[in-house]
C-alpha cells in the first residue's frame, strides 16, 4: 500500500470515529449543561481543566516520544512497554494523591474536591489509553484506536442519560467519564497483547531516566500549550464565579467539536513525518504545505458559518438560558484557523528533532496568555478569556512559522499564494452570506455550493492534489 493510500485508511478511520465522537460530544454538552445548570456545570469545567493539567505530568512527553522512536525504530516497541508503561501507572496513584493535597490547601468545596478527584482517576486511564494509541499509532494501526473512541463516547452517553433518568447528581457524571474511558483502556490493552508481546515489568533505570529526559520537551509543551487553555477556565472560576465559568466553558464545548479533527491529522502524520525524517526529507516539506492547505481549505469556511450564526447555535445547543455565551463562540471560533496552522508547525518540528524549539515557543505564549487573562477577565469576564486565546494563537504562529523559516523544510511562496486565496474565497463566502441574511439550514447548502464555485475559479487544486486524487481514485 502506498503512503497516500496509508496515510487515507488511518485518516478514514479515525475521521469516522471523530464524527461519531463529535455527535455523541454534541448530545452530552447539551444534556449535561441543561441537566447540571450553569453553577454545577461550572464545577465540572473546572474539574475537567484542574486535571487536564494533572494528566501531562501523568505522561510527561513520554506517549509523543516514544511514537517518534517507535516510527523509526520499531524493534524497541517491548523495551519501551516493559520499562515505560509501568512506571507511567506508579506515577499516575502519585498525581492522585497530589491533586487531592492540592485542592484542599486551595481551599475548594468539598462537591468540588469529590467531583475532581473522580476526573482524576479519568485521567489515569486517559495516559495510559494514550500511551497505547502511541504505539498503535507508530505502525500506522489506527483502527483500534477508532473503535475504542467509538466505544468510549457510546458508553459515556449512556451513562449521562441513565444518571438523568435516575436524576443520580454530578457525581454520576463524573463517574460516567471514569467508566467509560477504563472500558476504551480496557480494549485498547487486550488489542496491544494480542498484536505485541504482553507487558512484563522491566526496571532499568538509565533507560526510564534517559526517556523521560528526552520526553521533557514534548511535556513542557503540552502543559504549557494546556494552560493558555485550561488556565483561563480556572481563572475566571477564582476571580469571576461559576456563572462566568459555566457560560465560557459552553461557548469553548462548541469549539472544541469542531477541533476534534485536529487530532486525527496530527495521531496520522506525526509518525509518517518522523519516518520520513529518516527515509526522505524532501517529502517532509511536501507533507507540511499539503498539511496546512487542506486544514485551512476546510477550517476557514467553517469559521465564517460559526461567526455569522453563533446566536442561533447557542440557543440550538443549550436553550436562551446560554445566549450570553454567543459573543465568546463568534470570538473563539478563529483560534481553530491558528491552532491547525500551529498545529502543523509543531507537529514537523517535533518530527524533525526540534521539539525544544516548540517548547520554547508555548513556554512564552502561556506566560503571555496568563498576562493577558490577569488583565481582561478583570475587565471583561469571559469575552476577555475568548480574546486573550485568540491573541495568544497569534503569537505562537508568529513564532513557529519563524522558526521553520530558518529550517531546510521551509514552504515555497506557493504556499503563501494559496492560503491568500483560501483566505479570499473564505471573505467572499462571508460577505455572500451576510448579504443573503437566511436561516442557517439554508445557509448551509447555499454556503457551500458558492465556496466550491470560488475555488474552482481561483484554480487552488494543482497538480499535487491531483496526483493524490488519482492515487485514492486507483
Amino acid at each position: 500500500m502506498s503512503q497516500v493510500k496509508s496515510i487515507f485508511m488511518n485518516t478514514s478511520w479515525l475521521s469516522v470515529s471523530q464524527v461519531i465522537t463529535s455527535i455523541c460530544a454534541f448530545l452530552w454538552t447539551i444534556l449535561i449543561a441543561r441537566y447540571l445548570g450553569v453553577s454545577d456545570y461550572g464545577i465540572v469545567s473546572f474539574a475537567i481543566s484542574f486535571t487536564g493539567l494533572v494528566v501531562i505530568f501523568m505522561d510527561l512527553g513520554m506517549s509523543t516520544y516514544i511514537t517518534r522512536e517507535l516510527a523509526k525504530h520499531k524493534e524497541m516497541v517491548s523495551k519501551y512497554v516493559n520499562n515505560i508503561f509501568f512506571f507511567k501507572i506508579f506515577l499516575s496513584i502519585i498525581l492522585f494523591f497530589i491533586s487531592g493535597l492540592i485542592l484542599v490547601l486551595l481551599g475548594s468545596p468539598t462537591l468540588t474536591i469529590i467531583v475532581t478527584l473522580i476526573f482524576t482517576i479519568e485521567m489515569i486511564a486517559i495516559s495510559m489509553t494514550n500511551f497505547l494509541n502511541g504505539i498503535f499509532q507508530a505502525f500506522e494501526q489506527v483502527k483500534y484506536q477508532a473503535i475504542g473512541t467509538i466505544l468510549n463516547s457510546g458508553l459515556l452517553l449512556v451513562g449521562i442519560l441513565l444518571t438523568m433518568f435516575f436524576n443520580w447528581g454530578v457525581i454520576a457524571i463524573a463517574i460516567s467519564y471514569v467508566i467509560a474511558y477504563f472500558v476504551f483502556f480496557s480494549y485498547m490493552f487486550l488489542k496491544f497483547v494480542q498484536k505485541f508481546p504482553s507487558p512484563k515489568i522491566e526496571i532499568d533505570l538509565s533507560f526510564i531516566k534517559s526517556t523521560i529526559v528526552n520526553s521533557l520537551p514534548f511535556g513542557l509543551t503540552n502543559f504549557f500549550y494546556s494552560i493558555y487553555f485550561s488556565i483561563d477556565i480556572v481563572m475566571l472560576s477564582y476571580l469571576t464565579g461559576n456563572y462566568s465559568t459555566g457560560l465560557y466553558k459552553s461557548a469553548y464545548n462548541i469549539i472544541t467539536v469542531f477541533t476534534t479533527f485536529f487530532p486525527v491529522y496530527q495521531n496520522v502524520i506525526f509518525p509518517v513525518m518522523s519516518k520520513f525524517f529518516k527515509e526522505s526529507r524532501d517529502l517532509i516539506k511536501v507533507s507540511y504545505e499539503l498539511s496546512v492547505k487542506y486544514l485551512l481549505l476546510f477550517i476557514l469556511p467553517l469559521s465564517v458559518g460559526i461567526f455569522f450564526y453563533a446566536g442561533p447555535l447557542v440557543d440550538l445547543i443549550y436553550s436562551n438560558q446560554y445566549s450570553l455565551a454567543t459573543t465568546p463562540v463568534q470570538i473563539l471560533i478563529w483560534t481553530i484557523s491558528f491552532l491547525f496552522i500551529n498545529g502543523a508547525a509543531s507537529t514537523l518540528l517535533n518530527a524533525v528533532d526540534r521539539e525544544t524549539i516548540v517548547t520554547r515557543i508555548y513556554i512564552v505564549a502561556a506566560i503571555f496568555n496568563v498576562f493577558l487573562n490577569l488583565i481582561l477577565i478583570p475587565l471583561y469576564s469571559y469575552d476577555g478569556a475568548a480574546i486573550a486565546t485568540v491573541i495568544s494563537e497569534v503569537l505562537i504562529t508568529v513564532l513557529t512559522l519563524y522558526y521553520i523559516f530558518k529550517t531546510d523544510f521551509k514552504p515555497d511562496m506557493g504556499l503563501l499564494k494559496t492560503v491568500i486565496k483560501l483566505i479570499i474565497a473564505s471573505l467572499i463566502l462571508g460577505i455572500v452570506i451576510y448579504w443573503i441574511n437566511v436561516s442557517v439550514w439554508l445557509a448551509i447548502p447555499i454556503g457551500l455550493l458558492v465556496y466550491a464555485v470560488i475555488l474552482i475559479l481561483i484554480r487552488v487544486i494543482d497538480d499535487n492534489d491531483k496526483y493524490i486524487i488519482n492515487e485514492l481514485l486507483k
